[in-house]
């Protein structure tokens, strides 16, 4: 999907607690931090309406749905930072 389509969902996404962070890039590409561990994942992303699709660098592959302004991935909640 073009960027323009997607321009909502860039940037920054967190859990509650603040433990996982998912930077979602312009470029299709995403970074997640865990704890103290910066870049613990990285690799692409996909969105299709209101669902995400992952592959990381290593060929794991997730998915999400965002609702209501809220990312629902892999049994996590992720609140975009403002």
């Amino acid at each position: 999907m073009m960027i323009e389509q997607t321009k909502e969902y860039i940037g920054i996404w967190v859990t509650k607690d603040g433990n996982i962070r998912h930077e979602l890039l312009p470029n299709n590409r995403y970074d997640e931090a865990r704890g103290k561990r910066k870049s613990a994942y990285q690799g692409d992303y996909w969105i299709t309406g209101n669902h995400i699709d992952y592959k990381d660098d290593t060929g794991f592959t997730a998915d999400g749905e965002f609702k209501n302004g809220i990312l629902y991935h892999a049994g996590m909640i992720l609140y975009k930072e403002q």
